[in-house]
């Protein structure tokens, strides 16, 4: 499609072009799904005449939701945010190929209807996520003020998240910062990869032990891009251990998914502004493999 009037928001743009929500095209847009001349962009972008914009809509079945009783570890709860340390393959939302059993219908279950609806139909109180085999902790919204109140904080970078990750080979850098852009691999649609016409990704860690093969690192994103940390450790050659994905995926531990959790969530309270300093313990397979290592 070839801009033919400049000077209008891209989602509204496209949103009045094709007879869709501008939710529905932020989220489109979210997903790198709408290219402004091959390129990602932000809802914001301004269009110029003679851009040319390219949508691919995902294709789009029907999933019911419904609350299913699904066990949860709750590290925090209030009226307004729980805080959940999530399973490793739990899915964080329905979505095709995986219908339920995901963290949402298990959070319907415990929260009947307290819960944000600004995620959307399927993803009720989600602020934020994580993959299916990254294990650790998520907030979950039960209301729309405290989902806008986190949002702006994750948009603004001010939720610091730190993960933990077992990675191939000896790390030799003791600390370092990975700034390379992210987005949708052309080679393959279902990956992401490191490419010039990505969003920008900040990626920090440092080297909490090393191994004969293996090293333990401490690492926080400044930036939440899709697969970030997955895609920059591959990047620099030392992919995380188990990632079907973005390595061979052979391991001498025989895990299927990669060892990465989501161990501490730094943020302000979305509604009493209380500085919360949250933590979730590795996973029991995840510390018998590093005290195997040692």
């Amino acid at each position: 499609m070839i801009v033919e009037k400049g000077g209008t928001r891209i989602d509204k743009y496209v949103a009045e072009s094709k007879k869709i929500s501008r939710v529905a095209v932020q989220r489109l847009i979210e997903e790198e799904n709408i290219l402004i001349n091959g390129k990602s962009t932000k809802p914001s972008y301004l269009v110029q005449v003679g851009d040319e914009i390219t949508i691919q809509i995902p294709e789009v079945k029907m999933v019911n939701l419904h609350a299913q009783e699904i066990p949860l570890d709750i590290i925090y709860e209030d009226e307004d945010i729980i805080v959940v340390n999530k399973a490793k393959g739990m899915v964080v939302h329905p979505a095709v190929g995986n219908p339920d059993g995901t963290l949402v219908n298990a959070i319907m279950a415990h929260c009947k209807e307290n819960l944000s609806g600004i995620g959307g139909e399927l993803r009720p109180g989600i602020v934020h996520r994580l993959d299916k085999d990254t294990t650790g902790l998520l907030i979950i919204a039960k209301n729309d003020k405290a989902h806008l109140a986190m949002s702006e904080q994750i948009q603004n970078r001010q939720v610091k998240k730190t993960y933990l990750a077992l990675v191939k080979g000896i790390v030799a850098e003791n600390e370092a910062t990975i700034k390379m852009p992210i987005g949708r691999s052309t080679k393959d649609r279902k990956k992401m990869a490191v490419t010039p016409k990505g969003k920008e990704a900040i990626t920090h860690f440092k080297v909490i032990e090393r191994f004969q093969k293996y090293t333990y690192l401490e690492v926080r994103i400044e930036t939440g891009r899709t697969h970030q940390i997955r895609v920059h450790m591959s990047e620099i050659g030392h992919p995380v251990v188990g990632d079907l994905v973005y390595s061979n995926g052979k391991n001498e531990f025989k895990v299927e998914g990669q060892m990465l959790h989501a161990y501490k969530l730094e943020f302000r309270h979305p509604i009493t502004e209380e500085e919360m300093h949250l933590e979730a313990p590795l996973p029991d397979y995840f510390k018998n493999i590093l005290q195997n290592l040692k």
